[in-house]
């Protein structure tokens, strides 16, 4: 029995919104996990360029996971030790786990000839077009083609059974093809989980003891979380629901979003989790 030392990767693309600006006060548990001395890893979709503003005004200065799962991205001497499988990518030295641009968008060109299915790849829309199909202002819209790993596309004019087997085939290339807000993306070798276990070993190799991980996401991210996490915090819409069903077994707890002291009581929840003993699992 120990003392755990938690780590929190939370998957925040629900908590910010077009612009990057905090939604349904998520500022005030992140500024409570800093005060704390609890890192808080941001799991997202987006690219870190997209992140670099909502970084910049939550104070957020620890590893993120970009792209859904394609790198892990380090801030300068974050960690004492050096590492060696990285490659730096703006201000940032990264751990990619999905191989780099553009191995996505010639992936993508080949296998929409294979399958003869129509897609349009995002690099391919003039700005306002972008704008438009993203949903989110011109200049926001324009960061989403700053990608280091992933591609992003939309199928035209194809049917479901065109599209399931557009994914099949591409799972048959090892491709990783998920939805992504009102796009798709395509990427060589992603995982949030594998991200999760990278990351959460170099916080086990600076404090020479294994880290608590607990996850922080919504519906859509909490099968990627619970399988690296050893607790997942799970965020619903509607109201809690326990864990019958499909629930996975990391989820212990279930908060709903309008609740009005949502991120009061999941930081409770991360306290108490911190500070009660912990069995360390094999």
């Amino acid at each position: 029995m120990r003392r755990a030392s938690p780590v929190v990767f939370c998957a925040v693309d629900a908590f910010l919104g077009a612009r990057g600006e905090p939604l349904f006060g998520f500022e005030y548990f992140t500024s409570a996990l800093q005060d704390s001395g609890i890192p808080c890893v941001w799991v997202s979709q987006r690219t870190r360029a997209q992140l670099d503003e909502p970084r910049r005004r939550l104070g957020a200065s620890d590893p993120f996971i970009a792209e859904d799962g394609s790198g892990v991205y380090l801030p300068e001497d974050y960690f004492h030790q050096k590492q060696a499988k990285t490659v730096r990518l703006g201000r940032f030295l990264c751990i990619p786990l999905a191989q780099n641009q553009p191995a996505s968008a010639e992936a993508l060109d080949k296998l929409a000839q294979e399958t003869q299915v129509g897609v349009v790849p995002l690099r391919s829309l003039k700005p306002r077009e972008l704008a438009q199909n993203a949903g989110s202002p011109v200049r926001q819209a324009e960061l989403m083609r700053s990608r280091d790993f992933d591609e992003l596309f939309f199928f035209a004019g194809a049917s479901d059974a065109q599209i399931r087997q557009f994914i099949r085939v591409g799972q048959e290339h090892r491709l990783v093809i998920r939805p992504h807000e009102c796009f798709w993306s395509l990427a060589i070798g992603a995982s949030v989980p594998k991200c999760v276990q990278q990351l959460a070993r170099l916080y086990d190799q600076e404090s020479h003891k294994r880290a608590l991980r607990i996850g922080i996401t919504v519906t859509r991210d909490v099968n990627a979380l619970s399988a690296a996490c050893d607790r997942v915090l799970q965020v619903i819409a509607g109201k809690p629901r326990g864990n019958e069903g499909e629930t996975p077994e990391a989820v212990k707890y279930q908060y709903s979003l309008s609740a009005p002291d949502l991120w009061q009581e999941i930081f409770s929840a991360v306290r108490s989790m911190a500070g009660a003993p912990w069995k360390q699992s094999v």
